[in-house]
C-alpha cells in the first residue's frame, strides 16, 4: 500500500514515522501516511510566518481561484472522496457523500466571500468637528492560523478551517485527527495543484498551507508557538479548555460540542406531525453513529403528547439499519473505535442501573452500538448531562413550553436546539429563551448550512464557524481616516 504524503509548505513530504489508518468497522488497513517530524513541523510554521505578509497582499482573484479550484476538483472526485471518508471514519457512505457535497459548497462559498471581502466606509461628519472625514474600515489577517480538526467530519471540518483562511489571505497549518488524516491530506494534494504552479504571483505562495499529521501529545507545542497567533480548534471540551488556558494572549476559537435537545410543543399534535418528528429525531440521533455535536441526544415532549409520541419514536429508531458502512442501505455505522463504543456502553449501563428503562437498543456489539432510547433517566446520569457522542436518546415529558425551555437550558452546553412548533410566537419565545448558539424551528437541531454562523455558548465553545464568521475570527479591523474630503 502506497504511503500518502502530507503537505509541507505547499509541497508533498513524508517521514519514517509511519501512521497506519484502519477502517473502524472491521479494523482492516485502508491507508498509510506518516507523522511530520518536529523538524518538519518547524519548517511548516516558519514558512507560514515568512509568507504571512505576501499572503495577506494576495489579490482577491488569486485567492478565489484557488478556492474555486478545490471546490471543482472535489466535485470531480466526489464518489472517491466519499468512500475515503467512509474507509477512515466508518460513517455510512450515504452520509459521507453528503459531507463531500458540503465541503464542495464550503470552498465555493469561501471563493465568493473572498471576492466581496471589501470592508466598509463610515461617514465621520456626524459631528461638526469631523467635517470632511471618512473612515475606511478593512479587516486584515491576524497572522498565521493553527487549525485542529476532529475525526467525525474529516473532510468538511478541515474545509471550515482552511477555506476561510485562504479567503482572507492567512497562512494555515492544519493538524487533522490522528484517526482520520487521509481526507485532509487529499485536500492538501488539491491545494498543491494551485501552489504557484508557474512561479510567484500565479497561485498560492508555497508556505501558505501545510497539512501535517502530528500526534496529539505534540500538539501543545504547536498551540504555544507565538508565530501562530490564531488557534481554531474543534473537538472535546477538556482539550479546548486546556488550549484556552494555555494561550490566553492568542485569538482562540473553540467548537466543543454539546448534548443537543429537541422540544415538541403542544401545537405539534397531529398524527402526521408526530410521525414526521419521530422519524427526524430517529435519523438525526443516529446519523454518524451519533458522533456529531448536534446529534439529537435529549427529547422533551409536551406531557399530553408524550404517550402518543413515544411509540412512534421507538418504532422509528428500530427502523434504523445498522451494518457495513459501505452498504448504501446502512443508516448507522460503527463508532470510531472500540474504546468509544465501550464508553457509550458504560454510560448507558450506569443510567439503567440508576433506574432508566431502555426501550430499544442498549447492547454493544464490538465497535458498534445500536440505536438506543432511554426513559426514566436520572437527572444526574452522564447520558443526560454530558455529550454521549453515540447513538443514544434520552426522552421524557415536560409540563409545557416554559418547562421545556428550562429543560433544554438545564445543560452545561449550548450549541443548538430544535423546537417543533407551528406558532411564530412560540418560535420567537424559544429564540429568546434558549441559551444556545442556534435554534431550529420545526426540525431537529442537527442542521447546519455552511455559510451561516455556527457555534455555541457555555461549554460549547467560543467564536463562530461558517465561512464569513470564521473569516471575521481570522482577521481584525484596521481603520484608515481620510481627511479634507467633500462628502
Amino acid at each position: 500500500m502506497e504511503l500518502t504524503p502530507f503537505l509541507l509548505a505547499g509541497r508533498a513530504a513524508e517521514s519514517d514515522d509511519l501512521l497506519p489508518v484502519r477502517h473502524p468497522y472491521d479494523g482492516r488497513l485502508v491507508g498509510r501516511t506518516s507523522n511530520a517530524t518536529p523538524e518538519q513541523v518547524e519548517a511548516a510554521v516558519a514558512a507560514a510566518a515568512e509568507v504571512a505578509e505576501r499572503a495577506a497582499a494576495l489579490p482577491a482573484h488569486v485567492r478565489a481561484a484557488a478556492l474555486d479550484h478545490v471546490s471543482r476538483r472535489l466535485a470531480e472526485r466526489a464518489e472517491e472522496v466519499a468512500r475515503l471518508i467512509t474507509a477512515e471514519n466508518g460513517k455510512p457512505v450515504k452520509w459521507a457523500r453528503i459531507e463531500v457535497s458540503r465541503a464542495i459548497s464550503t470552498f465555493r462559498w469561501a471563493a465568493e466571500e473572498a471576492r466581496r471581502f471589501s470592508g466598509e466606509l463610515q461617514r465621520l461628519d456626524t459631528d461638526p468637528a469631523a467635517d470632511g472625514r471618512l473612515a475606511v474600515v478593512r479587516r486584515v489577517p491576524r497572522g498565521p492560523v493553527l487549525g485542529i480538526s476532529p475525526f467525525n467530519f474529516p473532510l468538511n471540518l478541515v474545509a471550515h478551517k482552511i477555506a476561510p483562511a485562504l479567503a482572507v489571505g492567512a497562512p494555515i497549518v492544519l493538524k487533522p485527527a490522528p484517526a482520520t488524516p487521509l481526507s485532509a491530506l487529499l485536500l492538501g494534494a488539491l491545494l498543491a495543484e494551485v501552489t504557484e504552479p508557474d512561479g510567484p504571483g500565479t497561485g498560492l505562495p508555497a508556505g501558505m498551507v501545510s497539512v501535517l499529521p502530528v500526534p496529539n501529545d505534540r500538539a501543545p507545542a504547536l498551540v504555544a508557538d507565538p508565530r501562530l497567533p490564531v488557534v481554531s480548534f474543534t473537538g472535546s471540551g477538556p482539550v479546548g479548555a486546556a488550549i484556552r488556558r494555555a494561550v490566553p494572549e492568542k485569538h482562540v476559537t473553540l467548537e466543543l460540542g454539546g448534548n443537543a435537545a429537541v422540544l415538541i410543543c403542544e401545537d405539534w399534535a397531529s398524527d402526521e406531525d408526530l410521525t414526521w418528528a419521530a422519524r427526524r429525531i430517529a435519523t438525526f440521533s443516529n446519523y454518524q453513529a451519533g458522533q456529531s455535536c448536534i446529534a439529537v441526544q435529549r427529547v422533551y415532549v409536551h406531557e399530553w403528547l408524550y404517550d402518543g409520541f413515544l411509540p412512534r419514536l421507538v418504532a422509528a429508531v428500530r427502523e434504523q439499519r445498522v451494518g457495513d458502512p459501505f452498504d448504501d442501505a446502512t443508516d448507522v455505522g460503527p463508532l470510531i473505535d472500540e474504546a468509544a463504543a465501550r464508553r457509550v456502553e458504560e454510560w448507558v449501563d450506569e443510567a439503567v442501573a440508576g433506574g432508566a428503562d431502555p426501550l430499544v437498543g442498549g447492547r454493544r456489539e464490538g465497535v458498534s452500538y445500536p440505536p438506543t432510547v432511554l426513559t426514566g433517566v436520572p437527572a444526574d446520569a452522564r447520558v443526560s448531562t454530558e455529550e454521549v457522542f453515540g447513538p443514544v436518546l434520552v426522552a421524557g415529558p415536560v409540563a409545557g413550553d416554559a418547562a421545556g425551555f428550562a429543560a433544554v437550558n438545564d445543560s452545561a452546553y449550548g450549541l443548538q436546539a430544535g423546537v417543533f412548533t407551528h406558532s411564530l410566537q412560540t418560535a420567537f419565545a424559544a429564540h429568546r429563551a434558549l441559551r444556545v448558539g442556534g435554534v431550529v424551528i420545526g426540525d431537529v437541531p442537527s442542521y447546519r448550512a455552511d455559510q451561516m454562523p455556527y457555534g455555541g455558548v457555555k461549554g460549547s465553545g467560543t467564536g463562530r464557524e461558517g465561512v464569513r464568521s470564521a473569516m471575521d475570527d481570522y482577521t481584525e479591523p484596521r481603520v484608515m481616516v481620510l481627511t479634507g474630503l467633500e462628502l
